[in-house]
């Protein structure tokens, strides 16, 4: 028996020689990816993460490790305590897990994305950086007075505990505010109250806008059956609200977010220090309109609206 364990760990030692260099640098690259919650907006980003690096050079040496924490940040926490045991890098999907990263993690290279504002995240140190989501809120605005002229008074509904969806509801308010609206906003604290939320809306706005926010995301459906029902379009911020049913969005490509924090990876792996990536914004946004709500709202568009809108159908 005792022969049959000492050849045991002689494999194990030998299979762990087979990952080493010569120089003792580990020859695969283990990346932790931990994100907050599942859902679509995420998952694209967190695809576009591994896309990138799939395509580059490194695609036979990555080992990607993926774990989410259902919403709950003590557990997000304990995935990045786990990360800074096991990983070489770790990318971090919304502000929660990158700032439950950047308490667990003091050293490793740290990745963040789907970060709307990192400095008031705190997410600032010397092992920290990646691409932020922020919102182009003027240009959603815009959609609201191009699309839906009539409009007085927006709806808003936010998650009070996400400091990317207050900071996004404030800067929407301001610019929303300033075009002549008025804005009445229902923060939430988990997704069991946004169905009231979206009850104390309904009769009292014209339209309703839908920040990126986790638990909004999580209950899109929801929001879009009570908005239809009673005949109030839905202003989304991303591609992918409308894929879900809102009248339009004006908003960056979640997928391109993720791709470019992976770029951002890369360059690290190349050599450069993370404290020679500075953080990284999306400069264009996508436009998009539900042929679907469209027609309900009786929306029509001339052909130079057309050539820089893309029609999802359903």
């Amino acid at each position: 028996m005792k022969k049959l364990i000492l050849g045991i760990i002689l494999i194990m030692v030998l299979a762990g020689c087979q990952e080493k260099k010569k120089d003792g640098v580990t020859e695969k690259i283990n990346i932790g990816i931990t994100q907050i919650v599942e859902h679509p907006s995420l998952d694209l980003i967190r695809k576009g993460v591994e896309d990138a690096l799939k395509d580059s050079e490194y695609k036979d040496k990555i080992i990607f490790s993926y774990q989410n924490a259902q919403g709950d940040f003590i557990t997000a926490q304990t995935i990045a305590a786990q990360f800074n045991e096991n990983s070489d890098i770790i990318v971090a999907i919304t502000t929660p897990s990158a700032q439950a990263a950047l308490n667990k993690i003091p050293e490793k290279p740290l990745f963040f994305t789907a970060v709307t504002n990192p400095v008031i995240a705190g997410l600032e140190g010397k092992n920290i950086t990646g691409v932020s989501d922020m919102s182009p809120v003027k240009d959603q605005v815009k959609l609201i007075q191009e699309f839906l002229p009539k409009t007085k008074t927006i709806g808003t509904i936010y998650t009070t505990s996400e400091a990317n969806s207050t900071y996004l509801v404030e800067e929407f308010t301001k610019a929303a505010e300033k075009a002549g609206y008025k804005v009445i906003a229902r923060g939430v604290t988990n997704v069991i109250e946004i169905a009231s939320a979206m009850d104390s809306l309904m009769g009292a706005v014209d339209v309703i806008y839908t920040a990126k926010d986790n638990n909004i995301a999580s209950a899109y459906s929801l929001i879009i059956d009570r908005a239809n029902k009673a005949d109030i379009p839905v202003i989304g911020a991303t591609k992918d609200f409308t894929e879900a049913g809102a009248l339009a969005s004006s908003g960056i490509s979640e997928y391109q977010v993720g791709y470019q924090t992976g770029e951002m990876i890369l360059r690290h792996l190349s050599g450069e220090k993370i404290k020679d990536l500075p953080i990284e914004y999306l400069k264009k946004s996508e436009l998009t309109i539900n042929e679907k709500q469209m027609k309900k709202y009786g929306i029509s568009l001339d052909s130079d609206q057309l050539k820089n809108i893309e029609i999802i159908k359903e």
